[in-house]
């Protein structure tokens, strides 16, 4: 889809209009975003997912036996749902397009934003009352009503210091003042999209609330000042040292002085000033998997001839859900494919395809070095046979 051209999905703007005037500037509510919108999943589909291992699910009840707020987290039982009350409580099950290709396919409503910067979709089921009370997020999301009606709040921008609730597993703001005309209740296919910082609290009007929350990664500074540190120290040599060569006699042997800081300054932004190795850090961090164990490697390194003859025959790989692939020039025909955080080089326009929605199929073997790449991310478990995905999907 072009860029230029007027979406339902964005309440008649251009994506680029969009991106101008909204993205991290403003909310947007949007009625009939998605009008034909058929909810992916029931919820006892949902309910079930957050009882399997492995899947990260919160239960948030208000008013709970043991405070005003009570927060519990899976794999639950269905001795836990029995106990539940019939209001105030909601059920958050966390990457579920990880788990569910019909989830998973809502991302393509959303590709006017870079890949690499969707983090999951979030999908939650609650019964009347239910919440997770007024709060805030550090991250952009559209709010997608899926089912049932949900009522939908604003506070305005709050600062990072803003009082919250003590003694729970969550960030509940203890104060929350409604913006005026800023309180609507969605309807299935609504959607609402909010910019990091905006107080919003959402409850339940009906016994068959789901809504979709379609979150992006943003790291914060001090993880990305970290992780690059972490990644820069690991490719400087030990001899790479503070010098003071030629430095004059001391005043006082026990000054820190300017002239020694300002040494130690540039060691430190010498060292991580360098364009091409943030391009490679920046790649490997922003299609780092959301859960460690979110990739399963092959059992046995596939046989590249096999490969090459399955892609003959008609056969096409797929990329496994929840695996993340972009990629960066190196010139005009290298680049590097960065794939669930690592960086490997190859011809520009593989790495390209892999990072695009196109078919996996036989017309890739016409770039230097694919089958050895596709056997590669194969092993890794980032790419797999349609089969494979199937009977990854029969064991969760």
């Amino acid at each position: 889809m072009s860029s230029d051209t007027p979406r339902q999905l964005l309440g008649g703007l251009t994506a680029s209009e969009f991106l101008r005037d909204v993205w991290q500037q403003k909310p947007l509510l949007i009625r009939g975003a998605l009008p034909d919108l058929e909810c992916p999943l029931s919820p006892d589909e949902l309910a079930g997912l957050a009882c399997e291992e492995g899947i990260e699910a919160r239960l948030v009840e208000e008013h709970g036996r043991d405070g005003p707020w009570q927060v519990q987290h899976g794999p639950f039982d269905d001795a836990t749902f029995a106990a539940l009350p019939d209001e105030d409580w909601s059920l958050l099950v966390q990457a579920v397009d990880h788990y569910v290709p019909e989830v998973a396919a809502l991302l393509d409503h959303f590709d006017f934003l870079p890949r690499w910067r969707l983090d999951d979709i979030m999908i939650s089921y609650a019964p009347p009352g239910g919440s997770v009370g007024p709060h805030v997020d550090h991250y952009d999301v559209f709010l997608l009503q899926a089912s049932g009606q949900r009522r939908w709040q604003l506070g305005g921008r709050v600062t990072d210091d803003a009082p919250i609730i003590d003694g729970i597993d969550l960030r509940i703001l203890e104060r929350f003042d409604v913006t005026p005309g800023d309180d609507w209740v969605l309807e299935p296919g609504d959607m609402l999209y909010l910019p990091p910082g905006w107080a919003h609290h959402g409850v339940s009007d009906s016994d068959d609330c789901m809504t979709v929350s379609v979150g992006f990664r943003a790291p914060s500074a001090d993880e990305a000042v970290t992780s690059y540190a972490d990644y820069v120290g690991e490719t400087l040599p030990a001899s790479q040292r503070f010098s003071d060569a030629g430095m004059p006699l001391p005043a006082d042997p026990g000054e820190l002085n300017d002239a020694a800081l300002e040494r130690m300054r540039r060691l430190i932004l010498d060292s991580l000033d360098d364009p091409a190795q943030l391009a490679q850090w920046f790649g490997r961090a922003m299609t780092q998997p959301k859960y460690v164990d979110q990739l399963v490697p092959a059992d046995e390194p596939i046989d590249i001839e096999e490969l090459v003859a399955a892609l003959h025959d008609g056969e096409e790989l797929v990329r496994s859900l929840g695996s993340r692939f972009a990629w960066r020039a190196l010139d005009a025909e290298r680049a590097t494919l960065f794939v669930d955080g690592d960086g490997l080089s190859c011809s520009l326009p593989l790495a390209r395809t892999l990072a695009s929605d196109a078919a996996l199929d036989a017309t890739l073997l016409e770039f230097d070095g694919a089958a050895e790449l596709l056997a590669l991310l194969h092993d890794r478990g980032s790419l797999s046979w349609p089969q494979e995905d199937d009977d990854d999907e029969d064991d969760q």
